[in-house]
């Protein structure tokens, strides 16, 4: 069967004939060079204007409009001397992606010439079509009136590409009559909500700080396959996913990818990937191979949590462009291959205060830091009173894949704290207090070998939600989503529990107890409410989801079970009461979350009837008709023959029923036509998939119209 396909030729013409060479002068030439950083700002506005936008973004105080002009001439001449030739309002709307549209900086005048323009009016403001995006019936489709806004706690920053620049704006996306629609502005409101709280507590704590926020440094987990490959892929092509593919003889059982040498041609495109970053200003810090075959991770540090959703997408855009530079593309399903290893994106979160003390900072003797215990308690009590938001927040068709395999955390939530600090907690709720685990020395036993400093606990991969050492790390963040709803809830349900410790803390010293004695009493109060939520086991076991039914915590299998959970009272209640998410927010986003795992899985069976119909079955008929040809008598013919008509006919039989589930949609409502994606159409393309990688391992390789996991994952 022929593989050379006319749209391989034609990705071919997009790679670049040189690999460009980038700079090694990172903190000279590199670093934010292309990033309107505050520092460069101030140098380009006067010192009134630039101490009024110092306090909008350091002080959250609002936003004077009379200073926009002032600014957007500054930007324009930074812009214009970067070689940028128009501007765009960057938002982040529902979809998960980002948008811009692009405007000139040049407007034509009379004779024939043009001026460069931009004014503060188009800085603060802009008009794209908001019914072009999903709403969740906040907008009707006649209903195209939207607003961007200006954020200016998030620099601006320069996209290049081969011909050219863009000036890129981040921006809030609003409808018209108010309501967000975009991932920013509830984590902008999220932020301040969890401020508030926590400069509460501070004040107790004696901490003086101006602000208090999140923090965040995520680690983007991806697969990099050869683009001869990707493209003569359709389920690739058209879901991210592979639909089909059998096993091949070699996965990551040698476990000898993970931290292994990194091929040169991987290297020279992660090289050219963080120099672009660089100059975004994204702090990238780790590079490495990843467990699977042909997958790797980029791991930048940490950031205010605002500022780290942008770059996150920046990093997702920059990997995906530059790998078509070097012949290859990167995907970032959350499980391009079944059988092994899935991506991530383990977000690590924290609080941090501006004058940079970091609240999960345990100390050298954390039994004795009470203003670290109150803060982790806070986080203990939020994960089990809300492990129904923090799994709605990572709910996604492709995520469904992923959590739960033997490489991600199951789909019940928990909190692994480590041996010390459940020792801690475990001797404060008994009324002992102190610590039982000291940290202490690793001898490796050679002089030659320096001793190294040992924790006092391990470390716990199966964990979704584990305390790290001074942050807890969110490991069931799919690698393809955004972090900003993830980072979102997080602030919201911290922010809520920290009102809830200090509310029991106030209530105490009303009754004349001290400060510490009252936040301590709180401290073991909440720690025996919620101590279920803490378990430092294997996560991956049976054993674990037969203890965590009986501590009571959920298990919700699906994005489906998750997505009916979000509009629950307490949610709402949530959301509404913090400021983060209006009731009608919270029910258009569960709208569309129902409407986007419909559509994605809807997409995956189409592409699994077309696949295997218009490829595999001919390729299946073709080498049968071949085998009939055969007129010696041989066992083996006879046999493959067998072979080959069985699985044929069980591909025909499967495709049959799929075909009747894709022709359903389950019903008017799209949570109805979730559920029936969830319920029949995935059950039927699995049925197809056995079916087809069965037929790959016993087909001659020239009838096989695909190309095979050995082939896509191997070679570099």
């Amino acid at each position: 069967m022929n593989h050379d396909f006319d749209v391989v030729s034609a990705a071919r013409n997009w790679r670049f004939k040189d690999v460009r060479q980038v700079s090694s002068d990172i903190a000279g030439e590199v670093f934010a060079s292309d990033v309107l950083d505050m520092d460069e700002l101030r140098e380009l506005v006067s010192k009134p204007v630039w101490k009024s936008l110092q306090a909008t973004i350091e002080k959250g105080a609002p936003l004077d409009p009379s200073i926009a002009d002032t600014i957007a001439l500054a930007m324009k001449k930074w812009a214009l001397e970067k070689g940028a030739t128009h501007y765009t309002h960057w938002f982040h709307p529902l979809t998960g992606y980002t948008a811009e549209k692009h405007d000139s900086f040049f407007t034509p005048i009379s004779d024939g010439k043009v001026i460069a323009s931009f004014t503060g009016k188009e800085l603060i403001q802009a008009e794209p079509d908001a019914s072009s995006f999903p709403s969740g019936g906040l907008r009707a489709t006649f209903e195209a009136r939207g607003y961007t806004a200006w954020d200016p706690t998030s620099p601006a920053f320069i996209v290049r590409h081969s011909n050219g620049a863009t000036l890129c704006i981040p921006t809030a996306f609003a409808s018209w009559t108010g309501e967000a629609l975009d991932l920013k502005t509830p984590l902008l409101r999220s932020i301040e909500a969890l401020n508030k709280s926590a400069q509460r507590a501070l004040k107790y704590f004696g901490v003086q700080a101006s602000k208090v926020s999140s923090t965040l440094g995520a680690e983007q987990e991806y697969f990099l396959i050869d683009e001869e490959f990707y493209f003569r892929r359709p389920d690739l092509v058209m879901t991210g996913r592979t639909l089909f593919g059998a096993k091949p003889p070699r996965g990551q059982e040698l476990e000898d990818h993970y931290f292994g040498s990194i091929p040169d041609r991987v290297l020279s495109f992660m090289t050219d990937v963080e120099n672009q970053l660089y100059a975004l200003g994204i702090p990238v810090k780790t590079r490495h191979n990843e467990v699977a075959p042909g997958q790797y991770e980029i791991a930048p540090i940490f950031e205010p949590s605002n500022i780290a959703a942008d770059h996150q997408q920046l990093v997702m855009q920059v990997l995906k462009n530059t790998a078509r530079r070097y012949g290859m593309v990167a995907l970032l399903h959350e499980k391009p291959f079944a059988g092994i290893n899935g991506s991530g994106k383990h977000c690590n979160w924290s609080m941090s205060t501006d004058t940079g003390i970091n609240l999960l900072e345990p100390g050298d003797t954390p039994h004795d830091n009470l203003q670290f215990l109150f803060f982790c308690a806070a986080v203990i009590k939020a994960v089990d009173l809300h492990q129904d938001l923090l799994r709605i927040s990572v709910a996604s068709a492709s995520n469904d894949h992923r959590l739960g395999a033997n490489e991600a955390p199951p789909a019940i939530m928990s909190i692994f704290l480590g041996d010390q600090l459940t020792d801690i907690f475990e001797r404060l709720a008994n009324g002992k207090g102190g610590s039982g685990k000291k940290v202490g020395v690793l001898e490796l036993g050679t002089p030659v070998l320096p001793p190294l400093p040992k924790h006092a606990g391990d470390r716990n991969r199966t964990s979704p939600f584990a305390f790290t050492g001074n942050k807890f790390e969110f490991r069931a963040v799919g690698s393809s989503q955004s972090i900003s709803f993830p980072i979102t809830v997080l602030n919201t349900i911290v922010a809520d529990a920290i009102d809830a410790l200090m509310d029991s803390v106030e209530a105490k010293m009303k009754k004349k107890m001290g400060f510490e004695q009252a936040a301590l009493e709180t401290i073991k109060e909440t720690y025996a409410q919620h101590k279920r939520i803490v378990f430092n086991g294997d996560g991956y076991s049976a054993a674990w989801h037969k203890e965590a039914a009986k501590r009571g915590l959920l298990n919700l299998r699906t994005a489906v079970d998750a997505i009916e959970r979000f509009t629950d009272e307490k949610n709402v209640k949530l959301f509404t009461r913090l400021g983060v998410l209006n009731e009608r927010e919270i029910y258009a986003r569960q709208e569309i979350m129902y409407d986007i795992y419909f559509k994605q899985v809807n997409i995956e069976g189409e592409t699994t009837e077309w696949v295997a119909q218009t490829q595999i079955l001919p390729g299946a008929l073709s080498y049968l008709a071949e085998l009939s040809e055969i007129e010696v008598k041989s066992r083996a013919a006879e046999r493959t023959i067998k072979q080959v008509v069985e699985a044929t006919d069980a591909l025909s039989d499967a495709l049959e029923k799929l075909k009747a589930q894709n022709a359903e949609l389950g019903g008017d409502e799209v949570h109805e036509k979730a559920h029936h994606m969830r319920d029949n159409v995935l059950p039927a393309m699995a049925e197809v998939r056995k079916a087809a990688d069965a037929l790959e391992r016993i087909m001659a390789d020239k009838y096989w119209p695909l190309p095979s996991y050995r082939e896509m994952l191997f070679v570099k």
